[in-house]
């Protein structure tokens, strides 16, 4: 029976994150072509409308905005907006939340701080970290020109620590962030 019970949970483990992807990936497009479906009826009557023409109406908006954005008038409107959501104190917290972790995606072709892998020594521990400010003193926290903020995640997404050391305390490594992002997350627990 246990031997039955383990097959079970491995067939689960083997088909959840499969299907958990799918089902995101269906809900993500439902869910474009139900909101963007009713203004696009707006422009045009039922008969030219098709099932499909939400996404594509999505993906131009998205292509749009990321042209956009490059415009100096666009960016000075972007900042002006960000500055009164700022200053509504629910949404503030919220707003900021979000767009720090959307920041952590890198849309330039430049190298980015997070980018770098790091290890830093506890005692006889090693833990894995990202290198978040290469210049630390420039946020006001601590001072010294040497100093480095290291973000240290937990296993599992459940928090983490910035911490913020000398530059001689970290120690390169060669994992890409994704690697290392997997093996933090899970908690070493890796599949193939």
């Amino acid at each position: 029976m246990r031997g039955l019970g383990r097959i079970v949970l491995k067939g689960l483990v083997t088909i959840l994150p499969i299907g958990l992807t799918v089902y995101f990936i269906y809900w993500l497009g439902v869910t474009t072509e139900t909101v963007l479906s009713v203004p696009i009826k707006w422009v045009i009557d039922d008969a030219n409308y098709w099932p499909g023409l939400g996404l594509i109406t999505g993906f131009a908006l998205l292509f749009l905005v990321g042209l956009a954005v490059n415009a100096f008038l666009v960016r000075r409107l972007l900042g002006y907006g960000e500055r009164m959501l700022l200053r509504v104190p629910v949404v503030k917290t919220v707003y900021s939340a979000i767009r720090d972790m959307t920041r952590l995606v890198n849309t330039d072709k430049s190298k980015r701080e997070l980018e770098r892998v790091v290890t830093v020594a506890f005692g006889p521990l090693r833990l894995v970290g990202f290198v978040t400010q290469e210049q630390a003193s420039s946020l006001g926290v601590v001072s010294g020109a040497d100093m480095v903020a290291v973000y240290l995640p937990m296993s599992y997404q459940i928090g983490g620590y910035t911490v913020y050391l000398p530059r001689s305390e970290i120690t390169e490594t060669d994992l890409t962030v994704e690697q290392a992002m997997r093996i933090v997350l899970t908690g070493g627990v890796q599949g193939r």
